[in-house]
């Protein structure tokens, strides 16, 4: 099976860094407060409607977007203006794993490609990843839109079968599965069903990359 993979495609926060770092965390209470700035609600009610946005559109800023026409640089600046040295910092081991993972790499990002950039820099994992495929490439059709995919895969010039997806979401997941991608769902924690396998953190990609290996080869 893995003889056939040539693309990993990693999602961005809280998949290239352990969620319980707390920078997405803070990016949520930056969403928050943007809400509350620009729309005039109150915290409970933007924790509630911004609940509300990510299942009716996927991303908070698809669907202010679409029901305020608000400027989507403006949100990404606002939301992404956090000093990172509070929460990440360079991972010799997230480096050297990656240096020796065999595949062409890639970022698919519902995020801008200025944070991604930032967020690869202070790890210290910037140079293995190809391209950073955001939400300007997507042009704002974010995951979990299956359009999201395609046009990802068309970019790389790839098929399903030959992608594995590494994601901490299993709203994202589900699309990638039912388009043929091999799926991984990075999250801490118990997993829940929806992903062909599950890694805790990002550097237990290589071990698993081995077991299939070792389980291809049988």
């Amino acid at each position: 099976m893995t003889r056939n993979f040539k693309y990993a495609l990693f999602d961005l926060d809280n998949t290239v860094y352990p969620q319980s770092c707390g920078l997405m965390q803070e990016i949520g209470k930056r969403m928050n407060r943007f809400m509350i700035e620009r729309l005039g609600l109150n915290p409970e009610e933007a924790s509630r409607t911004r609940d509300a946005f990510l299942r009716s559109h996927g991303t908070t800023l698809s669907a202010l977007r679409h029901h305020y026409d608000i400027d989507p640089d403006e949100f990404l600046s606002f939301v992404h203006d956090i000093p990172l040295d509070g929460y990440l910092c360079y991972d010799s081991s997230l480096d050297q794993m990656l240096e020796r993972l065999a595949l062409r790499k890639v970022i698919f990002t519902n995020a801008d490609a200025p944070h991604a950039r930032r967020v690869l820099s202070r790890l210290g994992i910037l140079r293995h990843f190809e391209s950073i495929l955001d939400i300007h490439f997507l042009e704002f059709v974010n995951k979990p839109n299956r359009r999201a995919y395609f046009k990802v895969l068309a970019e790389i010039s790839a098929q399903p079968e030959e992608c594995i997806l590494l994601e901490d979401s299993l709203v994202n997941i589900v699309p990638a599965v039912n388009l043929g991608m091999t799926t991984v769902l990075v999250r801490e924690g118990d997993p829940k069903d929806g992903a062909h396998h599950h890694i805790e953190r990002i550097i237990d990609f290589e071990r698993l990359m081995k077991s299939l290996w070792i389980s291809d080869c049988r």
